[in-house]
């Protein structure tokens, strides 16, 4: 991958906001409305639908640090939709900015740091670190 073509790429990912979706599915509190992880789960999707099209064979990424604010949410039912931006490049680290929105307004906003990885060499670190931990 180009790191340098990175840069401003975007990508979108929509949701409709089911039960399982809920802060009562995830055991948060009481509130039958889109969970603040289902909301991290359709950035994270996005931010993989950014980069998608530049990945070499064998190339993939992973979240490494992601920072989310809610400043609202949404019943069940409704469609939510995730934007983001690619805004810096620096080594293998890619970050964006990312917005949900419902309708016409923001729901949340955050920034996503992903780590671009050969997929191969990735797993096999993480089987190594398996066997010498057990």
């Amino acid at each position: 991958m180009s790191t340098e073509e990175l840069l401003g790429a975007v990508g979108m990912s929509t949701m409709v906001v089911r039960a399982a979706d809920t802060s009562v599915a995830s055991g948060f509190n009481d509130l039958p409305v889109l969970a603040s992880s289902a909301a991290q789960s359709l950035v994270e999707s996005a931010c993989s639908a950014a980069l998608a099209e530049y990945f070499a064979p064998g190339e993939t990424t992973f979240t490494q640090a992601i920072s989310l604010e809610m400043t609202t949410s949404v019943p069940i039912g409704e469609e939510v939709r995730a934007h983001v931006r690619v805004i810096d490049v620096a080594d293998s680290l890619v970050t964006f900015e990312a917005e949900i929105t419902h309708i016409n307004r923001t729901i949340a906003v955050a920034h996503v740091q992903r780590r671009l990885v050969d997929r191969i060499s990735f797993m096999a670190r993480v089987a190594a670190e398996r066997i010498v931990s057990a």
